[in-house]
């Protein structure tokens, strides 16, 4: 009896500590990782795998966090519970600065970037600071992937194959920062957000409505802010940073803080950063159409046109910025993390530089055109659960408000009217979304509801007297816009080398606007809208061997139309107007895309991608009537009627590379180069260039650096756009434009060569010096109300603690 019972103690003894072991895989080989570091939050228990990648964990309590590190791999960590579920069994992802770099903006959820169907441009916070943004349209320009016009200094409109605008999304921690007032013409709305509070940017290059719904079209610009970190610390961890920069072509001041506080359960961190910037100073060499030899003053209650002392110097561009964040985290329990964040920002008045350059009857027209100021309060609420495997794994609820404001304001030379229209949105979203593992798979299902609530507002105001009158307003006042929408993909790991990316999204959209009939003569009173739309993708990528791989990508996409397409009254330009039109529908684009990339033994990476876009039933702007009248007087002057409209169709189809060469382990070589062409409908049925088709682009950096310096040579690089190969709507904006030698309007080929040079002073300080546009080119983007910078140097001095 004796016996029996020590055999059966041996046994339970054995199997208890068998049901403690644990072991670690490469996810990738299928090998067990020898010397991986297992600890607790404290760091008061450990362990270490053996060469089997054995470990005991019966050290650590059930609901106690095991951390997994290994100087080669990904730091992974889970609750002991949640081990035992996964069967004890840990797959840890190989290290790699490229293919195995986890993206989130994708699915919602962390997916690793070589699985992915999509090509994704990612920049973390040491290519910001590296670059120098002035501002996060800057920082989109300065990735090599996305196209930036500029109307204004204050701006910054991105183009992503052929599409801009209200055709691409923007996101803020998760949340559309598109409403319903997002129009066709060039959106600024992105200097809003505070480059130097962004953790991470991924970029998803092509179309995401599966995910994002409307909008998102040509692509999706995802923005993550910073994020306080819980502390392993008993008594937490305090950390933070301060950074100054000064630029000389435009005179920038900019200076940020950040302070951040993590106990074990709970994390702050707050943020502030503020920008004056002065007028910009445009280079040496280059049009002379681009200069700015006189402006308009007002003196003695008169406007006059002065001689400006250096043309080179556009008057006025500065403006100022504050940028705002605070964030608060809480963890109740290792199963719940909850997020609060609130971002504000705020601009000063901004000129619309290029409406200050206008010539009427060979004078200067107007006396003065102004934005602002801009604000943008965003308020957003995010729950984030583990979950037991039954119905999710993980699922993450966001809750947000924004309140947006914008205004515009013009003067016509010589005129006591100044007109201002004050626009306000308030938008409000929640998204309910889960992860869960099936089968070896990945599903991401979820739902969304969005509303906006718009007020415009119109004055006309006697700048002689102050007297004001109501006016016109842009947009009819209290309009709603909402959209309902449930979705979800699959991610399905079909072999070790191919994977199916699918999923499917169905968006219901309603808009309602009435019109003022004390102000407005229209045939209609109110536009009423109730429309669906269903998208679709589907994306094999697959692993050919060591050196090759092929990604291929159908998917649609949509736009529904908002209260800027529905409602919106304004000059579009010399002589013409926009009026409403309450009778359109959604367009639809679809794309096929196919990539590969080429890696020789991680020395030489090549990756191209070739893609093709139908958008149909395009919403663009035509001639239009009002109860048969094709003009009417707008603001005094006989202008042409004009309408958004389904009337077209749309074809964008381009190139994409982008090349890295590893020297040796400090010098490499990297590329990206863009090629678009687009065409449109007209009313005759004809095509013509598509207006949002940037020119050839490219850009090429030979980086050197060690742990301490970094140097960096490069160019940035336009095509040029030929007259006959501009778009119409660009055709009749002649004053943007050089001149060729057949006094017709083109944009010309342009390049500049710059230099970057970073040395971390220590293990606090970080200083950088840069100087752009070493050849003081003089240039503008392609459709830029405003030249660039000319020569330029760039210091920069940022202290960690």
């Amino acid at each position: 009896m004796r016996l029996k019972i020590t055999f059966i103690l041996l046994f339970l003894t054995t199997t208890i500590a068998w049901s403690q072991e644990i072991t670690v895989l490469d996810s990738e080989s299928g090998d067990p990782i020898f010397n991986v570091a297992i600890f607790n939050r404290d760091k008061t228990k450990s362990t270490l795998t053996n060469f089997d990648g054995k470990a005991n964990i019966s050290a650590f309590s059930e609901g106690e966090i095991l951390f997994f590190r290994h100087v080669s791999h990904r730091e992974f960590h889970a609750t002991k519970k949640q081990l035992k579920l996964k069967k004890n069994l840990v797959l840890l992802e190989p290290q790699d600065l490229t293919l195995d770099e986890v993206v989130l903006s994708v699915a919602g959820f962390e997916q690793k970037k070589k699985d992915l169907v999509q090509k994704v441009v990612t920049l973390n916070q040491k290519d910001i600071i590296t670059s120098s943004p002035q501002t996060a349209a800057d920082l989109m320009e300065k990735s090599g992937q996305v196209y930036v016009q500029k109307s204004q200094l204050g701006g910054g409109s991105p183009m992503i194959r052929g599409f801009a605008t209200n055709r691409l999304l923007i996101t803020v921690d998760g949340v559309r920062m598109n409403t319903a007032i997002f129009r066709g013409g060039n959106v600024q709305n992105i200097i809003s957000i505070d480059p130097l509070a962004i953790e991470k940017t991924e970029i998803i290059i092509g179309p995401g409505s599966v995910v994002y719904g409307s909008d998102a079209i040509g692509g999706v610009m995802n923005f993550y802010t910073l994020n306080p970190a819980y502390s392993l610390k008993k008594d937490g961890s305090l950390s933070g940073k301060a950074y100054g920069r000064y630029a000389t072509a435009n005179e920038e001041k900019t200076g940020h803080f950040d302070v951040a506080y993590g106990k074990e359960d709970w994390a702050l961190l707050t943020s502030l950063s503020y920008s004056d910037f002065g007028d910009m100073k445009m280079g040496s060499h280059g049009p002379e159409e681009y200069l700015r030899p006189e402006y308009v003053v007002r003196r003695d209650g008169q406007d006059v046109v002065v001689e400006n002392d250096d043309p080179k110097v556009q008057v006025p561009t500065g403006y100022d910025q504050v940028n705002f964040l605070q964030k608060v985290r809480y963890r109740p329990t290792q199963d719940w993390d909850l997020n609060l964040g609130v971002i504000y920002t705020t601009t000063s008045d901004y000129p619309r530089y290029d409406r200050l350059y206008r010539k009427r009857d060979g004078q200067l027209r107007a006396g003065e055109w102004y934005y602002g100021p801009q604000r943008w309060l965003q308020t957003n609420f995010q729950v984030n659960k583990l979950g037991d495997g039954s119905f999710y794994d993980e699922a993450k609820l966001t809750a947000a408000y924004q309140f947006f404001e914008e205004g515009r304001n013009d003067r016509d030379f010589g005129k006591e009217t100044l007109f201002e229209t004050d626009e306000h949105v308030d938008a409000w979203s929640a998204n309910l979304d889960f992860k869960k593992e099936l089968f070896g798979s990945k599903f991401h299902y979820g739902l969304e509801y969005v509303l906006n609530e718009v007020n415009s507002e119109g004055k006309e105001t006697n700048v002689v007297n102050g007297s004001s009158v109501s006016g016109s307003s842009r947009y009819p006042d209290d309009s709603r816009w909402q959209s309902m929408a449930a979705y979800g993909s699959l991610f399905w790991k079909l072999s070790p080398d191919l994977s199916l990316n699918t999923g499917a999204r169905y968006n219901h959209v309603l808009l309602n606007a009435t019109f003022d009939e004390d102000v407005y003569d229209f045939p209609f009173s109110d536009a009423d809208i109730n429309t669906g739309a269903l998208t679709g993708s589907a994306g094999l990528n697959w692993q050919q061997n060591k050196v090759i791989g092929w990604q291929l990508n159908l998917s649609t996409a949509f736009r529904a139309p908002n209260i800027d397409d529905v409602g919106k009254i304004f000059d579009s330009a010399p002589g013409m107007v926009v009026v409403p039109n309450p009778d359109l529908k959604p367009e639809t684009a679809y794309n096929a895309e196919l990539g590969t990339r080429l890696n020789f033994s991680k020395v030489v990476q090549l990756e191209v991608a070739g893609y093709y876009t139908y958008l149909d039933d395009a919403m663009v702007r035509r001639d239009y009537s009002l109860d048969g009248e094709t003009v009417i007087d707008y603001h005094g002057e006989p202008s042409r009627v004009q309408a958004i409209q389904n009337a077209a169709h749309a074809r964008v189809y381009g190139i994409e590379a982008g090349t890295k060469v590893k020297f040796s382990e400090k010098l490499k070589f990297t590329s990206q180069i863009s090629l678009t062409e687009g065409e449109e409908e007209q009313d005759d049925g004809s095509t013509a260039p598509l207006r949002h088709a940037a020119p050839f682009f490219g850009r090429a950096h030979l980086v050197w650096e060690n742990e301490k310096l970094r140097l960096d040579l490069f160019t940035v690089y336009n095509g040029e756009i030929a007259y006959e190969d501009l778009a119409p709507s660009e055709q009749d904006k002649g004053y943007l434009y050089a001149v060729d030698e057949n006094g017709n309007p083109y944009s010309p080929e342009w390049y500049t060569l710059n230099f970057t040079t970073q040395y971390q002073l220590g293990d606090d300080w970080l200083a950088t010096a840069s100087i752009e546009n070493i050849t003081d080119q003089r240039y503008r983007t392609y459709s830029s109300g405003i030249a660039a910078a000319g020569r330029n140097l760039i210091v920069a001095l940022q202290y960690s603690f």
